[in-house]
């Protein structure tokens, strides 16, 4: 305990400060991005619009409940940074007890929702790599988490880390 109180105070970039900007920059260019190929005034488009619609609720209903519970049952603890604040406890109640990272869940479900709807390719890839992002990140987070409360390995083998169940 006492390492991870020294690392607490240790200069930028060691707390996963990058990692922080590097999502900004993730999160800016999926908005940004052009959709590709563009299939807006194609036939086929119109013709998808239930199933597209449909995809886009049943991903961004479990985005939207997933971020909102992960925010709240985190709001004491909530740091930008995937290094755990000093003053942090272990949450595995609410959404937590069934998935460990649901803000970043959130996160790739909208993407996911988005990219089917948009029928985007651009954006499917960006989401892809947001994936392979997320799962880094979190592979950092829950190695300090580990460290710093040694009862998160049994949490991690018993939750899946972004799907419920699944993943």
């Amino acid at each position: 305990m006492k390492g991870l109180a020294q690392q607490d105070k240790l200069s930028w970039g060691k707390r996963g400060e990058h990692l922080v900007v590097f999502q900004f920059i993730l999160f800016f260019t999926f908005i940004f991005l052009p959709v590709f190929p563009d299939l807006v005034d194609a036939g086929t488009f119109r013709k998808l619009a239930f199933f597209r619609w449909t995809i886009l609720i049943a991903t961004w209903v479990p985005a939207f409940f997933s971020g909102v519970l992960g925010l709240y049952h985190i709001k004491k603890y909530l740091t930008p940074l995937p290094y755990p604040v000093e003053h942090n406890q272990l949450v595995t109640t609410g959404i937590y007890a069934y998935v460990r990272h649901p803000l970043y869940s959130s996160q790739l479900f909208a993407a996911m929702g988005w990219s089917i709807f948009a029928v985007s390719c651009s954006h499917l890839f960006l989401t892809v790599a947001g994936f392979l992002f997320f799962s880094y990140k979190a592979s950092l987070e829950e190695h300090w988490l580990t460290r710093r409360h040694p009862e998160y390995a049994e949490y991690a083998r018993r939750v899946k880390l972004f799907i419920p169940w699944v993943y």
